[in-house]
């Protein structure tokens, strides 16, 4: 199962093709760069706020944890705001002298480093616009520390007209490891379907946790009822693009000791809701605290739920005391994340349009499709779009605007170099998300080349693959065309039907020439509705962590994507010409 981020979630929302892991046990400092001054750029370092480090064993080796490194570019020039000429970046060993002991993984990328005593100098070339890697620092506890000890590492930057944020870290020896357990849910499930949950940790470190965060994210389609007293939760706007993660942030009170395993008193009841279909459901656990919270609200807003408080109960304990407070030692196994499939269907239901007009003059037309539920439909591990709307000109007409997500094709459906004059068929991809009662409302502009009477455009909303038009979810086949009619002889514009008779669903198959009424959606969720705008809309369906929150949301951002690197990573131009070739 690919590793799911909220941050990546929501940077595919926003389009973005950048690829994230698990969410780190702090957040990423140094990530905002001051503004430039007199065009010189200014380019900021980052990397985690804190490290926690291995006791030094008493046989064996020992245990590194890898500090990475960023320099961030705030350009937003991707062809002309990188930076073409040498840079040094110097790293004061200095503050934990005695404390710890650093080398640089040679393999993590192109900069030339080399440790000197207590400094350590890279050397590199050039720095593209936005956030990049810039080198790992492998640390290990040295031999004569003590659990508790704590020191700082400062990086600053050199290079000829420009200038650097310096940035500083810290580290310190011994702390929990807080390992979240995986739970052995069911993942074929029925709308309504409830599961308990009973999440479970061990702390695995060389002291106590003093409180625990218990990070919950989960999808449109799932839903825990209850509503904690020490929990806060906050969940997508529905008229914001996003996946629909609900986030919950709760604050378990306690002493976690070294080596116990600590399971919910109550454990959490997961609910398949009459909306699911493919879900995610993703939780996390680290040592509570202000900036952890902090860091896992994101800036977004929370509620404070009012029914009982959470608790955790030890399953084992031991007798290790405490001792200094620090950072999780081991990052990468505080979050586990669970997959649902629900049996459920979603009628995605095509409408096209009508319109008059003389020889010469130019039209607007209202198209596109609208979910009718029950399911929302999301491709929230992929991020691989969920459908297209396939629109054939009628004849007589020609397209003079069309939405920015839309992309001209041969009159056969296949890639068309030519982006720029009329085409004869057009594709317009939705997001990695339709929510249901949402859908995609695509505005387009047609001049009327020679008025012919009733002349006729197929609106299709299908598959993504052009050799596989099939939406498996969708029941109802028979209204996924609609018409878009121009000059129709009776005045009515009626959109006919596409041939199939009720295509199995045994209701009529006339779909609407207009955009049917969110309001009235058999999903009962409000949809989106045409803007005017040039992009067009998913219903708040965003264009991805994936993620999974606030919290990033993966979620909000949490987690979205556990849930950026990422969930996939697939080249959308190339897959989109694949697809229509």
């Amino acid at each position: 199962m690919t590793p799911f981020s909220p941050r990546y979630a929501l940077r595919r929302a926003a389009g973005s093709l950048a690829a994230a892991g698990l969410l780190a046990a702090v957040p990423l400092a140094g990530a905002a760069a001051p503004a430039r001054a007199a065009d010189v750029p200014v380019f900021a370092l980052g990397g985690p706020a804190e490290t926690g480090l291995n006791l030094y064993p008493e046989s064996g080796e020992p245990r590194h944890s890898t500090l990475g490194f960023t320099i961030d570019n705030p350009s937003q020039d991707e062809e002309n705001g990188g930076y073409e000429g040498d840079f040094t970046l110097t790293f004061d060993l200095s503050g934990i002298d005695g404390i710890a002991d650093v080398a640089f993984d040679g393999e993590s990328g192109g900069a030339d480093c080399e440790v000197t005593g207590t400094k350590a100098v890279c050397e590199d070339w050039g720095i593209r616009p936005g956030s990049q890697r810039a080198a790992d620092l492998l640390v290990t506890a040295a031999e004569d520390s003590e659990a508790g000890d704590t020191g700082t590492i400062k990086v600053t930057g050199e290079a000829e007209g420009a200038t650097f944020t310096p940035f500083t870290t810290r580290l310190t020896v011994g702390g929990p490891d807080l390992v979240m357990h995986r739970l052995p849910f069911d993942q074929e499930l029925n709308p309504g379907d409830e599961q308990q949950a009973p999440i479970t940790f061990t702390n695995r470190g060389s002291r106590d946790a003093d409180g625990v965060l218990l990070t919950l994210m989960y999808s449109r389609g799932l839903d825990i009822p209850q509503r904690y007293a020490n929990c806060e939760y906050t969940a997508d706007d529905p008229d914001v693009p996003g996946i629909g993660w609900t986030t919950a942030l709760c604050s378990v009170e306690g002493a976690f000791e070294a080596g116990g395993t600590y399971t919910l008193a109550t454990p959490l009841t997961i609910e398949a809701t009459t909306r699911a279909y493919y879900d995610t459901f993703v939780y996390r656990i680290h040592e509570d605290g202000a900036a952890q919270r902090a860091a896992q609200r994101a800036g977004a807003l929370f509620a404070r739920g009012a029914g009982p408080v959470l608790k955790a109960v030890p399953v084992k304990a031991s007798q290790q005391g405490a001792t200094a407070r620090g950072s999780d030692l081991n990052p990468g196994d505080n979050q586990q994340e669970a997959d649902f499939r629900t049996k459920n269907t979603a009628d995605f239901m095509a409408y096209g349009d009508e319109a008059s007009g003389a020889a010469g003059t130019t039209v607007r037309a209202d198209i596109g499709f609208r979910n009718e539920g029950p399911a929302w439909i999301g491709n929230i591990r992929s991020g691989e779009d969920v459908a297209t709307v396939d629109f054939t000109v009628p004849q007589g007409a020609s397209v003079s605007a069309k939405p920015d997500r839309c992309r001209a094709v041969t009159a056969d459906g296949k890639y068309r170099e030519d982006q720029k004059s009329p085409a004869p068929r057009y594709v317009c991809d939705t997001s990695m998300t339709v929510r249901d009662g949402a859908g995609l409302d695509l505005p387009f502009e047609l001049r009327i080349d020679k008025a012919l009477v009733g002349a006729s455009g197929e609106v299709t909303v299908r598959g993504t693959w052009l050799q596989n038009p099939a939406l498996p979810f969708d029941p109802k086949p028979a209204n996924n065309t609609a018409f878009l009619v121009l000059n129709g002889e009776d005045g009515s514009g009626s959109g006919g039907t596409t041939g199939g008779g009720d295509g199995g669903s045994g209701e009529p198959s006339t779909p609407p020439t207009s955009a049917p009424d969110p309001e009235k959606s058999p999903s009962g969720a409000p949809g989106s509705t045409a803007s005017g705008g040039s992009a067009g809309t998913t219903g708040g369906s965003g264009s991805g962590l994936a993620s999974t929150g606030s919290t990033a949301l993966i979620a909000s951002g949490t987690a979205a994507a556990a849930l950026a690197a990422g969930l996939v990573l697939f080249t959308a131009a190339r897959r989109r010409a694949a697809r229509h070739a």
